[in-house]
């Protein structure tokens, strides 16, 4: 189904470099760490799409860059047609109520010193001037509804279990009433139980708001049941990307087959072996030529070692950045 684009990038890059003035003014390869490279992405109203990949591939920073809570070094961002990544402070603000974001941690995103009615009335008291009145009743419905009551408004952070102050940080994004949320691994510091709660409550509150979400997360199990499309991210790229029953049931580079390989089996059934994926991530500050993932890949081949593969395109929508696939559709 063809959804308008709400959120999309062009060639998104986002590098740090060191803090050194000297290095600084060089910006060369060797001093920068290179965290997000000329990504492509785009994510269509109402729908979810899931970003996976190992710690350290670059997932949080491109999630926080399309927000712009970190600047892009190049590239673009569109929100809603608009440009953004140009935009003033005042400008960015009036969309910030739009754009959301849930945070890994639970615990270090709230502040202890604030109780959780006023951690979920902030982002109204800074978008919005509203009745002390209306204020309180819209943070009273938006708790109920994420499954606090009101007697719990008046505690503090750390008088909460884990799943109840992602619930807080999920009832302070959702207060605004945004169209657009980053799910940046809501559910890894959780126990296995409660993120099934949480998971079963993003999904209720993406439909009877209308949300639409970027998941962020290593847990491909998790992505494959929030998510319409999903992502696969290495070192800073994307390396393939489609529907996720077609990702899922079909995976065309070897690094998603190797993620999908690494979920745990339950059952005795045989099966071929599984990709082993040797060595560590490479590091962003100096990261392979050519294919990015060709010092571990099983079936590296002479050129993946120096030339960057380009993206190829199925009929449904699969893209893959891989030489393997590029000999298998000239065959």
């Amino acid at each position: 189904m063809n959804r308008p684009i709400l959120a999309e990038t062009k060639a998104l890059t986002k590098h740090y470099y060191s803090r050194h003035s000297w290095l600084k003014q060089l910006k060369s390869r060797a001093s920068a760490v290179q965290a997000v490279n000329h990504i492509d992405l785009h994510i269509g109203r109402g729908e979810t799409l899931g970003l996976i990949g190992e710690s350290g591939c670059g997932k949080s920073t491109l999630g926080r860059t399309l927000l712009r809570l970190h600047e892009p070094t190049s590239g673009q961002v569109f929100f809603d047609e608009q440009e953004i990544t140009h935009l003033s402070f005042n400008q960015m603000k009036n969309l910030r109520k739009r754009m959301q974001i849930i945070f890994q941690d639970p615990y270090a995103s709230l502040n202890p010193r604030m109780s959780v009615e006023e951690i979920i009335s902030l982002p109204l008291k800074i978008h919005e001037s509203l009745p002390q009145s209306e204020l309180q009743a819209r943070v009273r419905e938006i708790a109920a509804r994420v499954g606090l009551n009101t007697a719990q408004l008046q505690r503090y952070p750390h008088q909460f279990s884990g799943g109840q102050r992602q619930r807080i940080g999920i009832a302070r994004a959702l207060v605004t009433n945004p169209d657009f949320i980053v799910c940046d691994e809501p559910v890894s510091a959780l126990d296995v139980s409660i993120q099934a709660q949480v998971i079963r409550l993003l999904e209720d509150l993406r439909k009877e708001f209308s949300l639409t979400y970027l998941l962020i997360s290593h847990d491909i199990s998790v992505v494959g049941y929030l998510s319409d499309r999903i992502a696969v991210m290495y070192l800073g790229e994307i390396v393939e990307q489609g529907p996720t029953k077609s990702l899922l049931s079909n995976p065309k580079h070897p690094y998603t087959q190797a993620l999908l390989e690494a979920i745990p089996r339950v059952d005795h059934l045989e099966r071929p072996p599984r990709i082993v994926l040797k060595g560590d991530l490479p590091s962003p500050l100096n990261p392979p030529s050519g294919c990015k993932f060709h010092t571990r890949c099983p079936h590296v081949i002479e050129q993946c070692s120096q030339i960057a593969p380009e993206q190829l395109t199925e009929k449904n929508g699969h893209f893959v950045k891989c030489f393997l696939f590029s000999e298998q559709k000239n065959e």
